[in-house]
Order: C-alpha cells, then structure tokens, then sequence
C-alpha cells in the first residue's frame, strides 16, 4: 500500500493501473499500426507481455482512444462472429512516433548508472549545513 495526498491508502494495483496505462496505450498504437485488431485478441496479446486487463478495461480505453481521434473503429465479421475491428489513424500514427522517441529516452535514463540531476537537494543540503545557503 501507499500514501496517497490526504494520508489514504490505496491497493498498489491502482497505482500499478495508472503507470502502467500510458504503457497498455502504446502498446495498442504499436499493435494497430500493423494490423486491424480487436478488444479479445489484443487483451490476449496484453496478457502475453504480463498485463492483466479486462474488458471492463480494455473496451474503455479503446473507445476512449478512438473519441480522441487516435483510432477508428468499424464493424467485421471475424471468425463467424462480429467484432469492431480498430486501425490506426494518422494521428495516431503520430502519437505513437513521438511515443516511441519518449520510450526511447526514458530507457535510456533508467538504464544510466548516475541519471541527471534534477532537484540538487543533496548540495544544497550539503551547503546549507556549511553555512553557504
């Protein structure tokens, strides 16, 4: 569990949810620029890289991804049964491009022995008990 602003709790699977949920979007992108899918074979594909999401999930966040102009969405039959099938948009194409250069960087940086400063509190403590600050 961890403290939350107001001093609550909450279960480590809602924080998990929220980092991870930027993460399960990229995903979605990645898997649409290849090919058409839909919510079943993409929850399988998900589970596949450790994620547990279900359609009380999934469902939400596509059609949220498809209101925000980053997929569109029609109805197929696929295998006798009739689905919505999601593609790509060229606003989606680009969200992922830019997802894919900020992917990129934040694995660089967690992979960096000394990662770049951000706050220097640890020198301006140091100064401080020194008298400087």
């Amino acid at each position: 569990m961890m403290t939350v602003r107001g001093g609550d709790y909450l279960p480590l699977s809602v924080h998990r949810r929220e980092i991870f949920a930027g993460l399960i979007r990229i995903h979605v992108l990645l898997h649409a620029a290849h090919e058409p899918l839909f919510g079943l074979a993409m929850m399988e594909e998900l589970n596949h890289h450790g994620y547990r999401v279900g359609p009380g999930t999934l469902y939400p966040l596509l059609h949220g991804m498809e209101r925000n102009g980053l997929l569109v969405s029609q109805l197929m039959n696929v295998g006798g049964r009739r689905r919505r099938v999601y593609k790509l948009t060229k606003s989606g194409k680009r969200a992922l491009e830019q997802a894919r250069t900020k992917v990129d960087e934040l694995y660089e940086e967690l992979h960096e022995e000394h990662p770049r400063r951000v706050s220097h509190l640890n020198e301006r403590e140091s100064q401080a008990s020194k008298g400087r600050v």
